[in-house]
């Protein structure tokens, strides 16, 4: 039975991290492998899909040019990008929005805590430059990985404008997009974006992008390493169970409280 296809207009927007393969652990849904992306990918394209970044999705969206458009975006900026997903890209002819975490590149990804290793470390500057030199949209995921809704608002507006500014600077081209860390968002943290300069942002979301949608908080798929082509393609053609993304849309002033308490006593944030 064919599936059931999301409301007219809708756009699938995928949410990838490392391309690895993670066993076992908290981390290994984040992570999908190589061969798994080339199939996942290749069954969009097979399938008639246009696979494009998050930027160049908005303006073909702006144009009234969406059918069957699916953008691809890779959060935090892993080492592996460069080495697994970016041969997966070029071979099926397509590109995507990498969101490297600015304050972290070079290094490990520390918010993860002991669970980092499972990832690897991030990409240097001068990989950075190498992967938007192939053609790949660079997005700013903020200066220091760590919720911004919990923050003061000099310090939001710090990270966000800093991450940008560094970015422009150091590729040369124009940052447009934004990605929220840990996907956690508010409307003054919205606001900071739109008045950095930024075109788009994506938080999480778990369903379809679709008219009308809030261009500061582009919900996102997330694609796992048990997806299969097929069960891809059936993803991005219903966005998957909305029970789940709405429960987490419910969730959020409670969860974002916590939060906040345990940012203003040192605690880790998730």
């Amino acid at each position: 039975m064919a599936a059931a296809r999301g409301p007219a207009g809708a756009v699938p927007v995928l949410m990838y991290h490392s391309v690895s393969l993670v066993l076992r652990g908290p981390l290994r849904d984040l992570a999908v492998p190589p061969w798994r992306l080339a199939e996942q990918l290749a069954a969009l394209v097979d399938a008639g899909h246009r696979l494009v970044g998050i930027s160049a999705a908005a303006d073909l969206i702006a144009a009234g040019g969406a059918e069957r458009l699916v953008a691809v975006t890779f959060d935090d900026g892993y080492a592996d990008f460069l080495r697994a997903a970016l041969p997966v890209l070029a071979d099926l002819g397509v590109t995507a929005t990498l969101y490297p975490a600015v304050g972290h590149l070079g290094g490990p990804a520390t918010w993860l805590g002991r669970h980092a290793g499972a990832v690897g470390p991030l990409l240097s500057w001068a990989q950075v430059r190498e992967v938007a030199a192939a053609g790949i949209e660079i997005g700013s995921h903020g200066l220091v990985h760590h919720p911004l809704d919990v923050l003061p608002a000099a310090q939001v507006r710090r990270e966000v404008g800093e991450s940008r500014d560094r970015l422009e600077q150091e590729l040369g081209r124009l940052v447009r997009s934004f990605c929220y860390p840990h996907g956690y968002h508010n409307r003054r943290v919205r606001t900071a974006v739109a008045e950095a300069g930024h075109d788009t942002a994506c938080e999480v979301g778990r369903r379809l992008y679709e008219p009308g949608d809030d261009r500061f908080a582009v919900p996102r798929l997330q694609p796992t390493p048990d997806h299969a082509g097929a069960d891809l393609l059936q993803l991005v053609a219903t966005g998957g169970p909305q029970a789940i993304g709405r429960a987490k849309r419910l969730a959020q002033p409670a969860w974002r409280t916590v939060r906040r308490v345990a940012h203003l006593f040192g605690g880790r944030l998730a």
